[in-house]
């Protein structure tokens, strides 16, 4: 034993001396953005922000930019992948999106913030805490947009992400409050919730112009019919002022759906946009 611990130290200690290792200059945090808390009065609770803004802002103090807002925003949740799609599709070369600002709202409770009051029993049962979506879409009205406008410099386009139970509460803006928001991606919407109802409310007509991006992967008989029906009732009723997409990833699951659809909803929404 003791011969075969001498071998292993000769053997690492002859790699280690074989290596000509650079001397480290210096070191320094790594920042793609800045993260902001803010007093909401609207939920009366602190909100944490995430924060990305484009290479040019602190060299152009001109240019304006459009807004993204990315529910479940944390770092830990889909702040640093999607803000990696935006980085990449505004690059000169790629030119698929225009340099905009991502804005991740961190979660507190998402299933609290991003339901609307269940008319049913066991969905409270099971979500003790939910039901309380009409006081968050305040807060992203009231406090979160203004304080955005006013602390950056924004454009008058805003985009919304939303994933499953972020995908419900994106749809129930769309259908309540249009007007929040020109452009729609709406991924996996857990319809289910409250008995599938949310389909049978009849959505708020808008005159602004709206690009509507809806996507679902292989992910079981429910959720798959009910992001179907979504497209199926909003192309019913589609003006000519709206652009509406829909795409059935089928090699792809409620884990892994999320990145490759905001990829193609960008090139979708905002290529079309451009021409």
């Amino acid at each position: 034993m003791k011969q075969i611990i001498g071998l292993i130290l000769t053997l690492m200690t002859a790699k280690l001396f074989g290596q000509i290792l650079p001397k480290q200059i210096n070191e320094n945090d790594l920042s793609i953005g800045k993260s902001v808390t803010i007093e909401s009065k609207v939920l009366g609770e602190q909100r944490n922000l995430n924060i990305y803004l484009p290479l040019s802002y602190s060299t152009d103090s001109l240019k304006s930019y459009p807004v993204i807002y990315l529910l479940d925003g944390s770092l830990d949740e889909d702040f640093i992948h999607i803000t990696g799609i935006v980085q990449f599709g505004s690059f000169p070369w790629i030119n698929m999106i225009p340099e905009s600002i991502v804005v991740g709202i961190a979660n507190v409770d998402r299933k609290r913030d991003f339901t609307y009051h269940p008319t049913s029993g066991y969905d409270k049962k099971d979500f003790p805490t939910s039901g309380k979506s009409k006081h968050f879409i305040q807060f992203i009205q009231k406090e979160l947009q203004p304080f955005i406008d006013s602390t950056f410099r924004t454009k008058d386009n805003k985009t919304i992400i939303g994933q499953s139970l972020g995908g419900l509460l994106a749809t129930e803006i769309l259908f309540k409050h249009p007007n929040l928001f020109d452009n729609y991606i709406i991924v996996s919407p857990s319809l289910w919730w409250d008995n599938e109802n949310l389909l049978d409310y009849e959505p708020r007509t808008y005159i602004t112009e709206k690009s509507i991006y809806i996507a679902v992967g292989k992910e079981g008989e429910v959720m798959e019919k009910t992001a179907k029906e979504l497209y199926a009732k909003l192309d019913k009723k589609k003006a000519d002022n709206t652009k509406l997409y829909f795409e059935f990833l089928e090699n792809k699951t409620h884990r892994d759906v999320l990145h490759i659809a905001v990829y193609n909803a960008f090139e979708k929404i905002f290529l079309a946009e451009s021409k």
